[in-house]
């Protein structure tokens, strides 16, 4: 074991690829990380509260008892070979609590892991933690069961939402990779703001949670520091599952070939706005230093965007009805123990007309058609994010972009939550820091069903910019 490293934090800024690396020829064990996670965790955690729901001692007795030889999966792409990974807390472990940030939920404990975490423990992974989110739904990280998470480069401000436990222990270290999911953002919003990759993937490439509905809104996908490590975990968890009708098998090629040789795309469209609102003026000069990265690589990249129009209206149009169709129930008897954007959200679906539905839904269609003949003749569509950079964290959300007044508690979202309408994987990736020193992440946004593709796009993206060397970090004050 001549390569294992000399100490924790050594071992702690190892980037998952080598770390799984070093599981597989037996250089490391997966007691070594957990070890390495207790000691990270106890130097970061009092100040950023990443990871509130914490079950070493049960995943030292399955990493003591884990075998990378005798897995059944372990010839698979994306086998993990015992790597912990951190699991959200929308999502359930077997045995552990899943609280959904509400106190309605506060002692609930899940039976079984759902459809997600069960592919990563197939996969080799082991969980030892839940990272922190909104109550029930959000981008501010903030609840009345664990309290707020603090952004490791700034302490005073956000980690967005909703898989901003996540994003924090990844940029701090106390984890080498770690679950999210995204509705309006929720993937892609804590990576921008806490410098690290996420990745909204396309529908049913990663299997759901069993009581979601049916739609093409809400997907589930890996959060990693850098884009290599996020196209291991995308290869742990993109397999079929079948209790998730929508999803599907995993590819012939693994996303792990998406990066050893990547390749710039020949054409990108760049938009600051996607035609539809206002950006913060130093996020549109960092994203768009930032799409030039491509231009030096070979691209050709150009200021056009597919119309866009109606698409904040449906987005919240269809969210509210998926919001209300998932928690509606617990207004009647649970109302006082609910955030009052929750509450806003499901009356908002409760009293959705058929016509605003109708009208959402043929919107949608006519954007996915936009984005079919946008890629005709574009490889990537890149945007800012987030329209804004990281707020203070007492700010439950921003309430307008530079003049302009917002309406309602998720206007600031729209570069992310539009984009989901189309069903297209996204991924931000880091290409800045603002004057104050906070992430600023690009996003870009591939063909339907092309993960791989834009994978190896955000590859060039990050080589050509080095900001993932930077990761982690010890929290600022």
């Amino acid at each position: 074991m001549n390569s294992k490293p000399d100490n924790a934090d050594e071992l702690i800024r190892m980037s998952a690829t080598d770390v799984v690396a070093g599981l597989k020829k037996g250089e490391l064990s997966p007691l070594d990380l957990l070890d390495a996670l207790i000691d990270r965790t106890e130097k970061v955690e009092p100040h950023v509260n990443a990871l509130p729901i914490r079950f070493f001692e049960e995943a030292r007795k399955e990493a003591a008892r884990f075998d990378p030889r005798s897995h059944e999966n372990r010839d698979r792409p994306g086998f993990l070979a015992g790597l912990p990974v951190a699991i959200k807390d929308y999502n359930s472990v077997a045995g552990q609590l899943t609280t959904y940030g509400s106190p309605i939920f506060a002692e609930n404990r899940a039976e079984t892991s759902d459809n997600m975490v069960a592919t990563i423990q197939d996969s080799g992974g082991i969980a030892y933690a839940k990272s922190n989110v909104p109550e029930i739904a959000g981008a501010n990280t903030f609840n009345p069961v664990f309290g707020a998470t603090r952004n490791p480069w700034d302490l005073r401000m956000t980690v967005g939402g909703s898989s901003g436990g996540s994003a924090a222990s990844l940029a701090s270290g106390t984890a080498w990779l770690a679950t999210g999911n995204d509705l309006g953002g929720s993937l892609r919003i804590p990576a921008s703001y806490c410098g690290i990759v996420g990745l909204r993937p396309s529908v049913g490439r990663v299997p759901r949670v069993a009581d979601l509905p049916y739609d093409a809104l809400w997907v589930e996908g890996p959060m990693a520091r850098n884009v290599p490590d996020l196209a291991l975990m995308l290869d742990a968890m993109a397999h079929a599952h079948p209790a998730d009708p929508l999803s599907f098998e995993a590819p012939a090629r693994p996303f792990v070939e998406a990066v050893r040789d990547p390749k710039a795309p020949t054409r990108i469209g760049f938009t600051p706005n996607l035609g539809l609102s206002l950006v913060d003026p130093e996020v549109e000069r960092l994203c768009r230093e930032g799409v030039q990265a491509f231009a030096g690589a070979g691209s050709t990249v150009d200021e056009t965007c597919p119309d866009f129009s109606g698409g904040i209206d449906a987005f919240q149009t269809l969210r509210a009805v998926l919001i209300a169709s998932l928690r509606g129930e617990l207004l009647e008897t649970e109302r006082e123990r609910i955030a009052p954007e929750i509450i806003w959200n499901i009356e908002k679906g409760q009293n959705v007309t058929a016509d605003q539905i109708l009208a959402a839904e043929r919107s949608r269609a006519r954007i996915f058609g936009a984005m079919v003949k946008f890629f005709e003749t574009h490889d990537i569509l890149a945007c800012p994010t987030v329209s804004v950079p990281p707020y203070p964290v007492e700010q439950r959300f921003p309430t307008r972009i530079g003049d302009q007044e917002l309406t309602t508690y998720i206007d600031w979202m729209y570069l992310t939550f539009v984009i989901t309408l189309t069903g297209c994987p996204a991924i931000s990736v880091p290409c800045g820091f603002t004057s104050d020193g906070l992430p600023v992440g690009l996003q870009l946004i591939g063909r339907p069903k092309g993960d791989f593709d834009l994978i190896s796009a955000a590859a060039v993206l990050e080589q050509s910019l080095g900001l993932s060397k930077q990761l982690p970090i010890m929290p600022k004050t």
